[in-house]
Formats: C-alpha cells, sequence, structure tokens
C-alpha cells in the first residue's frame, strides 16, 4: 500500500484542519478523482459524511480514519509519524450500507444510503404508531413509541445500544430492529433478523402523528413508509491499525462497564 495514491480529506474543526496541514508537509496527496484510498481527519460524524460522500459519487475508495473528535469509534488513533508504514499493515473491515426506500405522505419518494442506522422518529409530542412487516408479513400491527431503528453491526454500537439494542458482531450476516421508548406492546425490546430479510415500516395515522426517516444523518420528513434492505452493491473498506480494529472493539464493547 505505500505505493497507492492518498487524498486527505479533513473536518473543519480547528484540530482536524492543523493536523491536515502537518501532515500535507509530511507527505505526498493526490485529488480525490485520482487516489487510491483517503485518510480522514476528524471524528465519527466527519467519517460518515466522508463514506456518504463517496457513496453519492459512485467512486467508493478504503477509508483510514485517524480521530481528531470526540470517540472515534470508527477511527484510529492520531499519529501523524509513519503513516505509510501504518496503511501497509493496516486491516481492511469491509461495512454492507443499509438502502433505504422512504416515500412521504404527499407521495414522494427517496433513497438514501445509511451505514449505521436508519431510525423512524417522531416529529411531535404525539406517540408514532408504527406497522412493522418483514419480507411482506406483518409481525406487528402497531408499535407505539417514539420510533423504531434498524441497526447494521458496524451502527450496533451507536444509537441502536443506546436504545438498549443488541450489540451485533461486525462479520455477522445480522440486523438489529430495535424499538425507542416503546409503550406498546409492553414487552417488546426488539429483533435480530437475517440481513437477507426486507424490513418494511407503514406511518398508521400519519398526518396525525408525523414521523421522520434519518439514515444516519439525513432526514426525511413527515414519511408515510419505508423499505430498509442490505446494499450489497457498495461495500465500503475502512482501514483500521491490527490493534485497534473495528470488530475488536465491537466485541470487547459487550463486556465494557
Amino acid at each position: 500500500m505505500t505505493e497507492q495514491k492518498m487524498a486527505l480529506v479533513a473536518s473543519p474543526t480547528e484540530a482536524a484542519q492543523e493536523a491536515a496541514a502537518e501532515l500535507r508537509r509530511t507527505y505526498e496527496w493526490h485529488p480525490l478523482e485520482k487516489a487510491d484510498l483517503v485518510v480522514a481527519l476528524g471524528g465519527d460524524g466527519f467519517m460518515l459524511r466522508t463514506l456518504h460522500a463517496m457513496l453519492d459519487r459512485h467512486r467508493i475508495l478504503p477509508v483510514f480514519g485517524m480521530n481528531l473528535g470526540t470517540v472515534g469509534f470508527l477511527m484510529n488513533n492520531w499519529q501523524p509519524d509513519l503513516l505509510e508504514l501504518r496503511l501497509q499493515h493496516a486491516k481492511a473491515i469491509i461495512v454492507l450500507p443499509l438502502r433505504v426506500d422512504a416515500e412521504t405522505v404527499e407521495g414522494q419518494r427517496f433513497t438514501m444510503p445509511a451505514i449505521n442506522e436508519i431510525s423512524l422518529l417522531r416529529e411531535t409530542r404525539e406517540t408514532a404508531k408504527i406497522e412493522v412487516s418483514v419480507e411482506g408479513r406483518v409481525v406487528l400491527p402497531e408499535l407505539v413509541c417514539d420510533g423504531v431503528l434498524v441497526s447494521t453491526p458496524a451502527g450496533s454500537t451507536a444509537y441502536n445500544l443506546s436504545a438498549q439494542g443488541p450489540i451485533l458482531p461486525l462479520d455477522s450476516s445480522l440486523l438489529a430492529l430495535t424499538p425507542i421508548s416503546p409503550f406498546r406492546p409492553r414487552r417488546w425490546r426488539g429483533a435480530i433478523l437475517s440481513n437477507k430479510n426486507a424490513i418494511s415500516l407503514r406511518v398508521l395515522d400519519a398526518v396525525k402523528r408525523p414521523v421522520s426517516a434519518v439514515a444516519d444523518q439525513r432526514e426525511v420528513r413527515d414519511v408515510a413508509s419505508i423499505r430498509v434492505g442490505i446494499d450489497r452493491t457498495s461495500p465500503l473498506t475502512l482501514l483500521f491499525d491490527p490493534e485497534h480494529a473495528l470488530d475488536d472493539r465491537i466485541t470487547m464493547e459487550q463486556f465494557a462497564v
């Protein structure tokens, strides 16, 4: 990987911009259009924006992130020295995003990728009422809640975990379906599904109880329904230091106290 052309992208924060300036003085960089891989400086939010930008351009490159943000779960440690050697020994992790097809109350249609999760969230003080179907079969006629989300393994330690959803091993072919503050059914706490399943969520009484759909950082308001499934045509590659790889970090989150 030492012979591959590197592109550099950085969050607009002061810390990330200062780090980018240091790296530009040390290494040779190329435009994204001519690069073989990307080095991204920032936090988890910036990493997601970088990955979404590549999906939008339909030119997907491996990304090695270095944390200049807060948590940095998707990032490696910031260390400007020996970058080319780190890239040479980096562990590649493949992440499959979700494809979300959404339709609004007014009939508008949107298709969005989601790397961590897709969430349906109530827009007002009224609870949401959502019908849940898996592979065309209605499994919950009415879920009364603040919302519901579908998470990938890569996103299972983010919003999904905060909503009491399960941590999914990164190499598992699974999705987490997790309610957010559920009221009815009382004892339903979610489901673990094969990522071969198509999940459909239909908003009941969508005008009186409006609901938005949020795919990572992108929002569509007043949705009537969404259909969610894995997009196997757009695999993403994240690069990690072997001792700091995402699959091991997700596993160890099960033992965090």
